[in-house]
């Protein structure tokens, strides 16, 4: 295991995360960064955004080291002190800093980061984690000419403020007034003809899957989340909120502008996003109609899921050594089903899983957990099936044994796409169906080559199924990464934990840990 990287942010009532370029073997990294308001019009009209060291989106942060930042996708082994939400940390005050330490150790791969409290990401605060692999290592296709990252999203122009307000007055968020790539409306990227390109893209908007595609160009399919994939070929890939993949494009069309597209889907009324792919030797600007891709077809979607594939030839990224074991070899400890609904609660809007919607206490769970403060948490709220009780306001734990191998059901009975996401961990997304999952959809899990990820799909009226195994103990937050419905209650937290305290399991509380609620410094 490499040395530990220092990253130092200095932030304004936020849990964000931060980004650079690293210079190649060092392993210790110190970054500084600045959060504030800033205004700027990414769809044309001025707003208050949330600006790191000046920038929207953040700096980029590339990484060829072992590193330790919510940080979507960076597992933290032994380590959730750093998971940057409020199970787990206290909030940031105005005008304080707070130091993160953290590895991700084997984790080549696109990720991204963002703030976690209230509706701060509406506001900004997001951009890419690029792990790159270390010298000697190799990637599984020739090193690109070029490195590209495309952060993409839905974008409101309400400000952040008043869209929370709406939601705790029992309102809905509502439709997004744009999609944007980099934060811009029409951001350029230029290469050279015959060169091939990495493109990283990332879905860090708050609710709507996007397609992207770029004009008269296939894409390669290298990585997904740190998974190197089976290099299939596409016209156009599904990227649902908080999912990343890797794609190669190589610039051999007549020397022309072409368009990069993002737009949305499964909505009545498409947004769309264009940037440009600019040929160096180009004269001719884009033009002529923006070339469309699917809209509202769900079969196309799962489909094409279903035809993403592990490339079990390659080295990491990988969350078992290569050949210590297999996942379609183990018989899971046991089964997990979670279905999520949209139920009122009071009057208000809420969202659930297994009935129960989550409300975030004043001390973080993992705080009270360390000091065995009573109360402020509870882990027999929510039940492992759901039930057809009353929905109900709790801080449920869902309690689990470190090394427990898991099968757990996303269930979603309702008419929209739903995005999951697990911190700390990734794992194999085993199965998709329609309908109601049954023990009898064990027959169409994919038990050879199906993907680890950290966030996945569960589309209308079907069911998602993955494994997982429960290595990294702590407090890890499940979570739609749809971030209206976890701000309403669509999330829990996961205790992974095994009784022997030791630091081969989990690290001790950090030095600089901040203390709030009814956990105070010197606690016991």
């Amino acid at each position: 295991m490499g040395k530990p990287e220092l990253l130092r942010l200095i932030l304004g009532a936020l849990a964000v995360s931060c980004v650079s370029l690293v210079v190649a073997d060092d392993p210790y990294r110190f970054y500084t960064w600045t959060v504030t308001y800033g205004t700027i019009s990414p769809l044309g009209v001025p707003q208050q955004v949330i600006l790191i060291n000046g920038q929207f989106p953040g700096p980029r942060l590339d990484l060829d080291q072992p590193f330790l930042l919510t940080w979507n996708g960076i597992k933290q082994r032994k380590n959730s002190w750093q998971d940057g939400v409020l199970g787990t940390n206290c909030p940031i005050p105005p005008n304080a800093n707070y130091t993160y330490i953290f590895q991700p150790k084997d984790q080549i791969g696109s990720y991204t980061y963002f703030p976690s409290t209230g509706m701060h990401r509406a506001a900004g605060g997001f951009g890419a984690i690029n792990v790159y692999q270390r010298p000697r290592i190799p990637v599984p296709y020739p090193f690109p000419d070029g490195d590209f990252t495309l952060l993409i999203g839905d974008w409101f122009k309400t400000n952040h403020k008043t869209l929370q307000l709406a939601l705790d007055s029992g309102k809905s968020l509502p439709f997004p007034d744009g999609v944007l790539i980099n934060g811009q409306s029409k951001p350029t990227f230029s290469g050279d003809p015959g060169k091939t390109y990495r493109f990283r893209v990332s879905n860090v908007g708050l609710s709507t899957s996007l397609n992207f595609r770029i004009q008269g160009h296939n894409m390669k399919l290298v990585e997904v989340e740190g998974s190197h994939t089976v290099q299939n070929i596409y016209d156009s890939l599904d990227v649902h909120v908080g999912q990343s993949v890797t794609v190669l494009v190589t610039l051999n069309q007549l020397p022309k502008d072409y368009y990069i597209v993002a737009s949305t889907r499964f909505t009545k009324t498409v947004l769309t996003a264009i940037g440009v792919l600019h040929y160096s030797n180009s004269k001719t600007p884009v033009s002529g109609p923006v070339p469309g891709g699917p809209t509202v077809e769900v079969d196309w979607s799962i489909k094409q899921a279903r035809t993403y594939r592990w490339n079990l030839t390659a080295n990491a990224a990988r969350p078992n050594p290569q050949g210590s074991f297999h996942y379609g070899k183990i018989t899971p400890s046991r089964t997990i089903r979670l279905a999520n609904s949209a139920p009122l609660i009071n009057g208000k809007q809420r969202y659930a899983v297994n009935g129960a919607s989550y409300i975030n206490a004043d001390t973080p769970l993992k705080l009270a957990d360390h000091f065995n403060i009573p109360g402020v948490f509870s882990m027999s709220s929510l039940q492992t099936s759901p039930s057809a009780g009353s929905p109900f306001l709790a801080t449920s734990v869902l309690p689990a044994n470190l090394h427990e191998f898991l099968e757990i059901v996303f269930q979603n009975n309702e008419n929209t796409i739903q995005s999951w996401h697990l911190d700390g961990y990734d794992f194999w997304v085993v199965g998709y169906g329609n309908g109601q999952w049954t023990q009898a959809s064990r027959q169409s899990y994919n038990l050879v080559d199906t993907l680890t990820r950290h966030t996945f799909q569960v589309y209308p009226n079907s069911w998602t199924s993955i494994y997982v195994s429960l290595d990294n103990q702590g407090m890890w937050n499940v979570r739609s990464a749809i971030w209206d419905r976890q701000y309403l209650g669509q999330q829990f937290y996961l205790r992974v934990w095994n009784p022997i305290q030791s630091l081969a399991n989990e690290y001790n509380i950090p030095s600089n840990a901040l203390f709030c609620g009814k956990a105070t410094k010197g606690h016991n």
